[in-house]
């Protein structure tokens, strides 16, 4: 892994350590979350379903900053993770919202969060 700069160190692990709290969060807020007509049957469900959406945007938002900070270097040392879709994803909820589609949002949360959690720990570990 190339090295990050000691003055964007600090930065890049506080990033790290905000990203997987925020994953953590999600996590334990939808599991009780077992399919999507969860999110929508219900006012409840349809207030976890914002949440997790501006959650899932702050997760976006940070993989962007990290990209950043990192002058690139970090994340293509993980390349099993679609990080392009990750900040995507961020833009869409963020920039589209009443388009967001309920199906893809409970996907991400079923799907995708442990692998990103896993890539995050990764490079906490490693860096």
């Amino acid at each position: 892994m190339e090295s990050i700069s000691s003055e964007n160190l600090p930065i890049v692990l506080h990033t790290l350590d905000q990203i997987e709290l925020a994953i953590g969060r999600l996590q334990e807020r939808t599991k009780n979350i077992r399919s999507v007509d969860d999110f929508l049957s219900t006012p409840g469900g349809m207030e976890k379903l914002d949440a997790a959406c501006m959650v899932l945007i702050a997760i976006g938002e940070s993989i962007k900053n990290l990209d950043k900070v990192s002058e690139g270097k970090l994340l293509p040392t993980y390349p099993s993770i679609p990080w392009k879709k990750v900040m995507g994803i961020r833009d869409i909820m963020a920039h589209h919202y009443f388009e967001v589609d309920a199906d893809v949002v409970f996907g991400v949360i079923s799907k995708e969060l442990n692998p990103l959690k896993k890539a995050i720990l990764y490079f906490k570990d490693n860096i």
